[in-house]
């Protein structure tokens, strides 16, 4: 918002525009809007100085001792690209308030022609717009570090730009902390002050790899802002706990570099908790993962599965069967869905690339494995083995993730029967059929791997597996049809399912271990009874309905009141609007056409000769002669 001080264009009072100056409430340094909220208290283009830039002066030079710094930040990076990663259009948005800041304050670097560089002073520190200044100049070279962390993936010379602009960025936090220092600024601002500098500075340690200075850069902001937020109420406590969350994995990969081993695995557990890693430490982590789980694959030789080891001599292989205990161990602590959802894809991801290396490996193995076939009668050779094993490894994910997506989906239905939502597509029983179908297709795949068609327990525990989502399967099918009032189908099905369970139930006896994972069949069970139940009632009441509309004293056959009026029946619609009594328009009805009339005789009827009431005049003599050779004949 603008609060021009004086009239533009006449005499008498003056006048101001707009209600966010640099001055108003607790922000005294202003919003982070593309408008600056620029006081213009001095300028006269007419004569009178208005009441708003008197108050927003006087707001100004009060309000200089609470500088809300990381608040400033938050906003302008949140309103200018940063929700998005867009650091470049954070940096285009700095550029511009610096320019509204010099012309504002008339700090300007020189003219067109000449540069003249100017410092900012105590002695001019007058207004906190010059704190702001300095501020901005700080964020400016930041976010162009950090524009150039993006693009130095793929061009790797960018990275010493990054490294300058990250230290033009600390010298910008250096000055704004030294002026912070004045007696002009309270307690507060200089604590943010430091706590801004000690941020950058930890940053540029960080990338330089000095851990030990980055840590105590890092602990230093970490201390200050939860020092901060133990003075103030919760509401602005909010951003710098944020800060406070936002650098604590950095401190802890710096600590693991540093030579404490127990920080992968905090680390391992920030990232799954706040659901992935972002901005500096995500390719680090990621990176130091990998590491860490490559120097435990050199000790890792072979895997045993189903009482065969194979060796494993693929180093993809290797740090992704290390990490599998892991991965599956932080899906079980996952505190939400979604977390789930993400770590079970990751997983995924993970197996299909092990899968594709292994299979790589397959192809010159070809010859050689169809030899070990004939040599040991059905036996796979090593590769192949591991080959099935990741297979069976990948599908078994998957096989879990859909049960996961499946419970949550039961939760969501039970819910819609208690409370009804509108303007949501509520879940239905088809969307749970289609999730056990692939589960189906999935147990299919896992008996026809290879190396396991002789393995009868292997073959038994799918087979029983395969009945468990089968009776969930034919359950919901059941409920479907259930919603559409289709009774008998219904019951059929609900039928099936006990046989199914049954079947479960009776040959579980061996395999009791490996089907502790799976739903319960007892609770099926139980449910299918109560189901039965209320399907034969709810379908005892649904043939009274019935019975009662087909009676004769309420059939309505539609027919109009005009043709049934020997009938007596209760027809609700004759009250009503559209009520029936004549067909209208009326129907089509057959009539006679107009008769044709064909002349037929005229063909044998015999006129009489007028070859004697014709005259003949005939032409002679020499003109006619002429006229005829010539062809002028009348």
């Amino acid at each position: 918002g603008v609060i021009l001080g004086a009239q533009p264009w006449g005499g008498g009072r003056g006048w101001g525009c707009g209600a966010q100056s640099w001055g108003l409430g607790n922000q005294p340094w202003g919003r982070a809007g593309d408008g600056d909220g620029v006081l213009l208290g001095g300028c006269s283009w007419g004569p009178g100085i208005s009441r708003g830039a008197e108050q927003g002066h006087r707001a100004d030079h009060s309000l200089l001792r609470g500088g809300p710094i990381l608040q400033i930040v938050k906003e302008s990076q949140q309103q200018h690209g940063l929700r998005h990663g867009d650091f470049q259009r954070y940096r285009g948005y700095c550029s511009r308030r610096l320019r509204r800041l010099r012309k504002t304050l008339n700090f300007k670097m020189g003219n067109r022609h000449k540069f003249t560089g100017k410092k900012v002073t105590e002695e001019i520190l007058s207004d906190n717009r010059y704190l702001l200044l300095i501020l901005m100049d700080a964020e400016r070279a930041w976010s162009y570090a950090m524009q150039l962390k993006q693009e130095a993936n793929t061009e790797p010379r960018k990275r010493f730009h990054l490294l300058s602009r990250l230290r033009k960025a600390v010298k910008h936090a250096e000055e704004l902390e030294r002026l912070c220092e004045s007696n002009r600024v309270d307690a507060k601002t200089k604590l943010e002050a430091q706590a801004y500098m000690a941020y950058l500075t930890g940053m540029l340690r960080f990338e330089h790899q000095e851990w030990k200075a980055a840590m105590e850069a890092f602990n230093k902001c970490k201390t200050i802002y939860e020092k901060l937020a133990n003075a103030f109420t919760e509401e602005q406590a909010v951003l710098y706990n944020q800060r406070v969350e936002e650098i604590s994995p950095n401190i802890r990969y710096c600590a693991y570099n540093i030579g404490d081993q127990s920080a992968i695995s905090e680390l391992m557990q920030m990232r799954l908790r706040s659901g992935g890693t972002e901005g500096l430490l995500a390719e680090k982590l990621e990176a130091l993962i990998t590491q860490t789980r490559a120097k435990q694959a050199a000790t890792m030789s072979e895997v045993e599965w189903r009482g065969r080891t194979v060796p494993v001599k693929i180093d993809k292989v290797r740090i992704f069967l290390l990490g599998l205990a892991d991965n599956e161990a932080a899906i079980v602590q996952a505190e939400n869905e979604e977390t789930k959802e993400r770590l079970f894809e990751s997983l995924l991801s993970e197996c299909r690339d092990a899968i594709q290396a292994v299979r790589e490996d397959l192809k010159p193995d070809q010859k050689q494995r169809e030899h070990s076939l004939e040599m040991d009668s059905g036996k796979v050779s090593n590769i192949q083995y591991l080959h099935s094993y990741l297979t069976y490894i990948k599908l078994s994910t998957a096989i879990k993730r859909n049960e996961s997506m499946a419970k949550s989906l039961q939760k969501a239905l039970l819910q819609q029967q208690r409370s009804e939502e509108d303007g949501k597509r509520t879940p239905r029983p088809q969307d749970l059929i289609r999730l056990y179908d692939i589960i189906l297709q999935n147990l299919v795949e896992l008996t026809q791997l290879p190396g396991l068609e002789e393995d009868k327990n292997f073959q038994k525990e799918i087979g029983l597996k395969t009945l468990v989502y089968k009776a969930y399967r034919c359950f919901f099918i059941a409920q479907s049809y259930v919603l559409v009032k289709k009774w008998s189908e219904a019951l059929v099905l609900y039928e099936r399912v006990l046989k199914y369970a049954n079947e479960v139930q009776s040959e579980a006896g061996a395999y009791k271990n490996s089907l502790k994972e799976l739903p319960d069949v007892q609770d099926l069970i139980t449910q299918v009874n109560a189901e039965k139940y209320s399907l034969q009632a709810a379908a005892i009441l649904d043939a009274n309905d019935t019975h009662e509309t087909e009676s004769p004293s309420q059939v309505k056959d539609g027919k109009p009141l005009s043709e049934r009026f020997e009938t007596f029946c209760l027809d609700p619609s004759l009250v009503s609007k559209q009520v029936s009594l004549v067909h209208f328009p009326p129907g089509f009805q057959p009539i006679p056409c107009k008769p044709l009339f064909f002349d037929l005789a005229l063909n044998h009827v015999a006129f009489p000769p007028l070859e004697d009431k014709v005259e003949q005049k005939a032409k002679s003599g020499l003109t006619g002669y002429i006229k005829g050779i010539f062809g002028f004949k009348s």
